[in-house]
């Protein structure tokens, strides 16, 4: 641990004796930040498998696809969708950059921002997007329909994490606990929200457009 030394001075003696205290560690900052990196690389890993399934069921159940009768996915809105959480790693750079750079009002409002896009994400898939496919298929309809919300409910869940980080860094930036020099969790919200916005592309691709070749 790095230490720093201060004068301090003592009563008894009537001198000033060196005082260690706590500096911020470099180790402890890198050590954290490869935690979430290896926490995303699980995650990713995990989307892969439910993607490279879902792939796999749909040319085995050739050429009929989506099974069922099911109809091809409307892209309206998904597309909505899209546009809010994709925008939203917008704001979120912008608050990283703050941070960074030391401009807390950056930091502050970027945070804001995205957060309130991710919630317009969600607001859109559980109060339109899901009642609209609830009406036609269901997780128990068949092993489409089981794929469709497993994906869409695993990647859901995935944003709801990220609002708590976001909730979460917001409160420590209120209360000044972020700058230049300290801002590791900041750092590994921005990671984890840019990961989750990138799943996103992912889940799009496969659930709503590759239905249509």
């Amino acid at each position: 641990m790095a230490l720093e030394y201060r004068g301090r001075y003592d009563a008894m003696s009537s001198s000033f004796a060196p005082t260690a205290t706590t500096a911020p560690d470099a180790r402890t900052r890198e050590s954290g930040w490869w935690g979430m990196l290896l926490f995303i690389t699980t995650e990713a890993t995990i989307f892969g498998v439910l993607f490279a399934t879902y792939f796999y069921l749909r040319f085995k159940n050739m050429p009929v696809w989506p099974p069922d009768g099911i109809k091809q996915p409307t892209l309206g809105l998904p597309l909505l969708m899209s546009a809010f959480l994709l925008t939203s790693s917008i704001p979120m750079h912008i608050a990283e950059l703050g941070v960074k750079k030391g401009k807390q009002t950056w930091l502050k409002a970027g945070l804001a921002v995205s957060f309130l896009l991710g919630v317009g994400f969600l607001v859109i898939m559980l109060g339109f997007e899901y009642p609209e496919k609830l009406k036609e298929f269901t997780p128990q309809t068949d092993v489409y329909g089981s794929l469709f919300f497993l994906i869409t409910g695993l990647h859901g869940t995935h944003v709801l994490v990220g609002l708590a980080m976001n909730a979460w860094a917001q409160v420590k930036a209120a209360r000044g606990r972020f700058d230049q020099a300290h801002h590791l969790t900041m750092l590994n919200v921005a990671a984890y929200w840019h990961f989750v916005d990138v799943i996103w592309i992912f889940v799009f691709l496969t659930l709503y457009f590759s239905p249509r070749f």
